[in-house]
């Protein structure tokens, strides 16, 4: 869970690592990307370290109208741009400084149950973040069961998957879905109650339908890919994930990106000798203990850093990245 949470008319909750992210990426200068603006914490943080401009970017119409009660502050500074992190090199005039991706969903839309993003909050079956597009309800009342349990399977690492989506295409003959009340009541169903200090049951199924809902490992490594395109040498790449699936994909891209080729590793094979377009500088920090004191949900974040080069920007073999099997990397096909 992303931490991007804040009232409009509060002051912001500071970010998830973003003490660690500001340290790791100083001294802050020139022109920055925040890729998942959210309520604008990453983005306050870079202006205020110094930042000359910094790009909001952000798929949720919503979180514009947010950030209405402050953003004036920064005048020209901030630049807004609705849109995906996946094209984030068209909304730059100029080579960038640095980049900024706090990935998954932000405590912000998981706290409107009218998203539809909460298994807590009973609300529309939606977890649409561009609000556009296919819906959850969509994908759980067509898809068949060997692809929902896939789905829950891959994008949820949910070990009752087929269970779950046997209950589900079975549920779905007499009521479609329409809430998350309903979905949470079937899960609830194929799953013992969990003991003192276990997740919810329906916390990997509700992670597997928001992201197939979102496309959001096709995202983020078409995210990765045009960060590489949109920094300048010099120019920093910081990530920040909240769970292992994401960070995988981040950390073996950036591996990937930061090796020379030639004799290869596990996730880059052999191959013709080539520059790097990356040297990473943070390897997967986690929150230190006064993160931990003020918020307890970080306890899972990881913070990677990557500094661009001046080579050339290149094709990924996404086969490498350790992708959950059902990505193809496009927006019109999530499954094989």
């Amino acid at each position: 869970m992303s931490d991007r949470d804040a009232k409009p008319t509060a002051p912001p909750h500071v970010p998830v690592l973003l003490r660690a992210l500001l340290k790791a990426v100083a001294p802050v200068s020139g022109t920055w990307m925040d890729g998942t603006f959210g309520a604008g914490g990453y983005t306050r943080g870079l202006l205020e370290a110094g930042a000359d401009k910094v790009i909001g970017v952000d798929r949720d119409p919503a979180v514009f109208k947010m950030a209405q009660s402050w953003r004036d502050e920064y005048g020209d500074r901030l630049e807004l741009v609705e849109g995906t992190f996946s094209d984030m090199d068209r909304y730059s005039d100029v080579p960038l400084d640095g980049i900024v991706l706090d990935l998954g969903v932000s405590s912000m839309q998981l706290d409107q149950a009218e998203r539809g993003f909460s298994f807590m909050r009973n609300g529309p079956l939606d977890m649409r973040m561009s609000q556009e597009g296919p819906s959850a309800a969509d994908l759980v009342n067509s898809l068949d069961e060997a692809e929902l349990a896939d789905i829950l399977f891959q994008y949820g690492e949910e070990r009752a998957s087929r269970r779950i989506a046997k209950a589900i295409v079975a549920a779905r003959q007499g009521t479609p879905f329409e809430t998350t009340a309903q979905l949470v009541q079937v899960i609830e169903s194929c799953l013992p109650r969990p003991k003192p200090g276990q997740s919810h049951p329906a916390t990997r199924s509700f992670q597997a339908i928001r992201i197939a809902v979102n496309d959001e490992f096709g995202q983020l490594i078409a995210g990765l890919e045009a960060a590489e395109r949109a920094l300048k040498p010099g120019g920093q790449l910081a990530v920040v994930s909240f769970h292992s699936l994401e960070d995988r994909v981040v950390k073996r891209f950036m591996a990937a990106r930061a090796s020379t080729g030639g004799g290869g590793s596990r996730h880059a094979p052999m191959g013709d000798t080539r520059v790097p377009a990356f040297e990473i500088t943070v390897k997967g920090d986690g929150p230190d203990d006064e993160e931990l004191a003020i918020n307890p949900r970080a306890r899972s974040a990881r913070l990677r850093v990557a500094r661009r080069t001046d080579a050339p920007a290149i094709a990924t073999d996404r086969s490498q990245l350790g992708l959950p099997g059902l990505v193809v990397g496009s927006k019109k096909g999530r499954r094989r």
